[in-house]
């Protein structure tokens, strides 16, 4: 007697014969002859006597067949079988759909899933053939039924999902000095430690990459300027030894010298030793900014991930006040402003300014002319994006001006958003962590169930109820994502797990990471707060105090929860602020067709960002910043402010410092600048221009946007999926 049904999926299921008898039914009524209740109830019944105790769906449907051959409806049996065929074909079909618009290059939002990805290419199609066969693999068999049901139901979204089957992390900030002064072996062949700064700007990418393959997600460093300011000294060493074979004279005591800046200066002037002394100081200020200048077009020309993708990569600078630290900064701005190939600015890596008061930050601080430098060239590319050291969380009580390893205690951050600092199970630090994994949760359809209820306080409440239960499902899914992830050998992430992350070197290469990465951070995400209050209040956290309280609230609810699931299950969760590219228009759509047009909720292409006033929404970027600053605080898996700036920004570097400003008086972690940039996708030439439809270097009017996607950059807006595009259109100025 059939007791249990194992689905397709794998899912066990108790057995129900009233299945069996409407497919029966289904098939009797397509007949001529029509409906014979009684031969239903016959083949039912003997059916689920006869059978196993558990038996597979396709196992049921074949016995039935037979069942109805045996019968004298034979028409019924030939109408049965065709009907199974339609299902299996439909099935098929809409993998084949898929592939098909992928062969064809079709533009759409499954090819355009990522901006960063050219999915055209060869590499590009194999890795989208690979990620929609794998997905329905984990739905299948890696996820629970709650999950499941939690995704098909348009609440929950697993990032990542098709590289779940790999056990790879997301994400880690790189303690490059591992790899510069250790050199390293990532399986294939070994790279000595670097003595110059040529080698160690090479390193960096080779590190940077080959992470990159070992992990679903983006790579960092932490303190760029820090890691390569030894290799400064040590170029300018050789320099001097150079000088030492020319003039056949013994330099060593200006091996050591001290140097205040290293600063490019004619040398008239100077004489004897200090003449030497200088020579060798500008010959390395050039070799540094030719490493800087290589480093920056590597990052934009080296693949990974099978060669469709550059490395997603970012690196953090700006506290090293040292000279040679200095160095490093000045010329890898310089270089950045100058920007790559014909001059274009550079999409990666994402550079980030490290904000310090007493470092870089004030008239009076050291760093204060490479923070002014850094503003203009913001100015003109985008980059470097800023990150507020002083912000209350974002300090560390172990930092010290004159500890030549501070870096260690300063936070860092991705431009994809992911920020690790806080940590359970080892020290407050960036370096040498990252994302585990995380999920997205779709607040803004719980809070559309729940407008049917009348009284406010009740539909604010039912929101809360389900909003809890979601809670509970996104911590077990990430939970048991992070067990699965856990089984896997340090030998499957060889630069991973032998160079990079936290206390990787107490495993040997047969042994699983479970010791190492509870280290990391698993995500609890969210988008789309703006439209989430427009259903509960009838307005967005930009236009009503009241909303921004109920706003507020429902943040820290799941700050408050995420650490309740801390210590519920001993690891570390954070609340992030989601960086939605595919994921904020497939919410949408999935509300949308269930629910209809909702003005101000369903009725654009995409849900907002995180917890951002929306890009429409005409307001000053005091205001912007007044609003979406508490948020920070509590979103401390990851965060970024925006602000849009009119006109040509190049010549305006101080409206950069103003939004730098702000950052600092109302306690914001991360932020960055928007502004226009024409780019000519024929010559590369660029310019702030508005109205440029014509090249006026080349003729061409094949031009583009250079636009900011979530905490990116992309060379074109061709790459853009349907939802960010409707986004971008819509973006408007904050005065």
């Amino acid at each position: 007697m059939i007791q249990t049904v194992k689905k397709r999926d794998g899912r066990i299921v108790g057995f129900n014969e009233g299945k069996i008898a409407a497919a029966i039914r289904k098939a009797m009524l397509a007949t001529e002859e029509g409906e014979d209740a009684n031969l239903i109830s016959q083949i039912t019944d003997r059916i689920a006597m006869r059978g196993k105790s558990q038996m597979g769906v396709e196992e049921i449907q074949d016995e039935v067949e037979l069942e109805l051959m045996k019968s004298r409806r034979k028409d019924v049996a030939k109408v049965y079988i065709a009907y199974r065929q339609a299902r299996s074909t439909a099935r098929k079909a809409k993998t084949r759909d898929i592939f098909l618009e992928i062969i064809n290059i079709k533009s759409n939002d499954v090819t355009r899933e990522n901006a960063n990805m050219n999915a055209d290419t060869p590499a590009g199609m194999m890795m989208k053939f690979a990620s929609e066969s794998t997905k329905p693999f984990v739905d299948d068999f890696l996820l629970s039924e709650e999950s499941r049901t939690a995704v098909r139901n348009n609440f929950l979204h697993i990032h990542d999902k098709d590289y779940y089957p790999t056990k790879s992390l997301t994400c880690v900030q790189h303690p490059l000095d591992h790899i510069l002064h250790g050199g390293f072996s990532a399986g294939h062949g070994e790279s000595r430690a670097a003595k110059r700064i040529e080698t160690a700007s090479v390193l960096a990418c080779i590190s940077l990459e080959t992470a990159q393959n070992e992990m679903h997600g983006g790579q960092a460093i932490p303190a760029f300027d820090f890691y390569m300011a030894p290799f400064v000294r040590s170029t300018y060493i050789e320099e001097v030894k150079k000088m030492e074979d020319f003039a056949g004279e013994c330099y060593e005591d200006l091996y050591y010298s001290p140097i205040e800046d290293y600063i490019e200066t004619e040398l008239a002037g100077f004489q004897g030793r200090a003449r030497v002394k200088q020579h060798c100081i500008n010959k390395t200020v050039a070799r540094v900014h030719q490493a800087m200048e290589a480093f920056i077009h590597n990052m934009n020309t080296i693949h990974s991930r099978g060669g469709n993708q550059v490395v997603f990569s970012s690196i953090n600078y700006g506290t090293d006040t040292s000279a040679e630290g200095r160095c490093v900064i000045r010329e890898l701005l310089r270089s950045t402003y100058e920007g790559v190939g014909n001059g274009q600015t550079a999409i990666f890596p994402i550079q980030i300014w490290k904000k310090k008061r007493g470092v870089s930050y004030l008239p009076e601080d050291r760093n204060y002319d490479l923070y002014k430098l850094a503003c203009k060239v913001t100015a003109r590319r985008f980059f470097p994006n800023f990150i507020n050291l002083d912000a209350t969380y974002n300090q560390n009580d172990n930092w010290r001006a004159d500890d030549p390893k501070r870096y260690l205690w300063e936070c860092a951050t991705m431009g994809c958003r992911t920020r690790v600092f806080e940590n359970r199970f080892g020290e407050k630090t960036s370096v040498g962590r990252g994302n585990i994994s995380f999920s997205t949760i779709n607040i803004v359809g719980m809070a559309i169930e729940c407008m049917k209820i009348e009284n406010e306080q009740e539909r604010i409440d039912a929101f809360f109820a389900k909003l809890d239960e979601m809670l509970e499902v996104t911590a077990r899914q990430l939970h048991e994502r992070f067990e699965f992830q856990k089984t896997a050998y340090a030998k499957q992430f060889p630069l991973l797990m032998r160079s990079l992350w936290n206390h990787c070197e107490q495993l040997g290469p047969t042994d699983t990471i479970a010791p190492v990465i509870n280290q990391g951070t698993l995500g609890i995400g969210f988008i789309g707060l703006a439209e989430c209050l427009v259903a509960l209040t009838g307005k967005h956290h930009g236009e009503s105090e009241k909303s921004q309280e109920l706003g507020l609230r429902i943040v820290t609810y799941m700050r408050d929860r995420a650490n309740e699931f801390s210590e519920r299950y001993q690891h570390n969760y954070s609340v992030l602020a989601t960086p939605a590219e595919g994921l904020s228009g497939r919410f949408t759509r999935g509300d949308r067709k269930k629910f209809g047009v909702l003005p101000g909720i369903t009725d654009r292409d995409y849900y907002t960002n995180s917890n951002h006033v929306p890009v429409y929404y005409h307001c000053t970027a005091l205001h912007k910043a007044q609003v979406e600053a508490p948020y920070h605080d509590l979103t401390r898996g990851g965060h970024i402010f925006y602000v849009e700036i009119d006109g040509d920004a190049t010549h305006n570097p101080e409206a950069v410092m103003r939004i730098v400003d702000m950052m600092d008086q109302y306690n914001i972690g991360y932020g960055s600048v928007n502004h226009t940039r024409n780019r000519c996708m024929d010559c590369g030439y660029e310019n702030a221009n508005q109205e440029m439809h014509t090249c006026p270097k080349c003729g061409s009017t094949n031009i583009d946007r250079l636009q900011r996607i979530t905490g990116y950059l992309v060379g074109t807006t061709d790459r853009w999926n349907k939802a960010k595009l409707a986004e971008l259109n819509d973006r408007v100025v904050h005065n």
